[in-house]
């Protein structure tokens, strides 16, 4: 009898998959972006973000509820095959790669400009790499050894921000920003206007980009079926009170929405309410952050690829291979790694272009599949609830639809064209659509638990 090749381990728990998603969706993003909302929502930045995290909350819903029925690796790719089609889920998993492969270039990207900034005699190239180095290496190395240095990174990044409020705050009891912690204006003042607080939120949204790709890790947590559905509730519930609380502090400190530099609004406000030390530390936060988030970034994107390689519709030999001993995806991290060289080209804007479509093409593609879980049901003589099998990810991708309407030119052309090369490869894979994508019967149970 032949040797099963390697699987994935099961080693994460609740509390680990949690961190793993609060740190792709990286909780001092909301500092990054904090001028640009400003300036969308007329000084409002708290109310786009609780407005954002009531309509990602029902998109968590639906990730929930098939994380919890298919509980393997692949996201929004294996929800979609399995609940609606193979070629559809091809399709939407061929989408998602755009978020996936290009987050962690983006995050490479913003944490290189940092360090630009700082130490201008150091060239770029050589942040970019070290990024890329350090966190191929602990992703090769395994899921553990990620996890343990993500949860140093992601301690001190919230002590960052427990700091930036309690300075903040204190700048404002000191007589200086608002009118005082029970001023409103954060929320709503006299430039605030309804499109304003849409624009922002559609813009906050996209500081949730995350919650989702915790999926990509089910085959290596334990109890998947219900730790899964209770961590991305969490994620989406975690990350965005601390966006609403990070962004009511910030703008009670500095109102309105006038800037120096709007790109860079939160280092203006660190050194106005921490002076020169802060804002150094400010900044050590910032990187910390990014590589953080880059390490759950590209534990994802390698995932998603094994995936698609398991189920041989990428070349199985290359993406569906786990290393032996690390239990890794090897080869994906390296690609990830690779792919993310292609920085050294770019900006952060024209590389978040191709995040955006991919990311809310899935949502709106897993809140479908929700849905069709709902008819196969009823079909086979059962009776799921309409609420939370039709309802709320009616809404949810009626959301997400909206999000996807509103992106630029240059994101939905880029998207649309990643989808046409998507396609022709489908039709090539498929014998022009006569055939299903290939796929492969897993059983959950292959998964390798840890050793005690």
């Amino acid at each position: 009898m032949s040797t099963p090749p390697p699987g994935l381990t099961r080693s994460l728990t609740l509390r680990s998959v949690v961190l793993f998603g609060l740190a792709y969706m990286t909780p001092l993003i909301v500092l990054g972006t904090f001028g640009v909302v400003a300036e969308s929502t007329g000084g409002a930045v708290p109310t786009a973000y609780a407005l954002a995290l009531i309509a990602m909350l029902f998109t968590a819903h639906s990730y929930g509820k098939m994380a919890a029925a298919h509980p393997v690796s692949g996201s929004a790719y294996t929800y979609v095959r399995r609940a609606m089609d193979g070629r559809v889920g091809f399709l939407v998993g061929w989408a998602t790669l755009l978020d996936y492969f290009f987050l962690p270039m983006v995050i490479w990207l913003i944490g290189g400009s940092y360090l630009q900034a700082q130490f201008p005699s150091v060239p770029f190239w050589v942040w970019i790499l070290a990024f890329i180095l350090v966190t191929t290496a602990l992703n090769v190395r395994g899921i553990k050894t990620a996890e343990r240095v993500n949860d140093l990174l992601m301690i001190f990044q919230i002590l960052v921000i427990g700091i930036f409020v309690v300075l903040s705050l204190r700048h404002v009891i000191g007589g200086a920003g608002a009118g005082g912690l029970a001023d409103g204006a954060p929320f709503f003042n006299s430039a605030t206007t309804v499109s304003g607080i849409s624009a922002g939120a559609a813009l906050a949204a996209y500081s949730f980009l995350g919650f989702d790709a915790v999926t990509t890790l089910t085959e290596e947590t334990v109890e998947p079926e219900r730790t899964m559905p209770r961590a991305i509730l969490l994620i989406a519930l975690i990350g965005g009170a601390i966006f609403v609380l990070v962004a009511w502090a910030t703008q009670l400190a500095h109102p309105g929405s006038h800037f120096d530099d709007v790109g860079s609004a939160a280092f203006e406000i660190a050194k106005t309410v921490g002076g020169d030390l802060f804002s150094s530390v400010f900044l050590a936060g910032l990187v910390v952050a990014q590589t953080a988030s880059g390490i759950a970034a590209q534990a994802s994107t390698s995932r998603l690829l094994y995936a698609m390689g398991r189920d041989s519709v990428l070349p199985r030999r290359f993406f569906g291979f786990v290393h032996p001993r690390f239990r890794t995806p090897a080869f994906n991290v390296l690609l990830t790694g690779a792919v993310g060289l292609i920085a050294l080209r770019l900006d952060v804007a024209t590389s978040t272009s191709f995040i955006n479509f991919g990311a809310f093409t899935a949502f709106t593609f897993v809140n479908f599949s929700v849905i069709a879980t709902y008819v196969r049901e009823r079909r086979a003589g059962r009776s799921p609830g309409v609420l939370p099998y039709v309802v709320v990810p009616a809404i949810g991708a009626a959301v997400d639809i909206w999000l996807l309407a509103h992106l630029d030119g240059r994101a939905l052309t880029l998207g649309l064209v990643w989808l046409a090369l998507g396609v022709v490869y489908l039709a090539w894979l498929t014998r022009l659509f006569r055939k299903p994508p290939p796929t492969m019967d897993f059983n959950e149970e292959t998964a390798v638990a840890e050793p005690a």
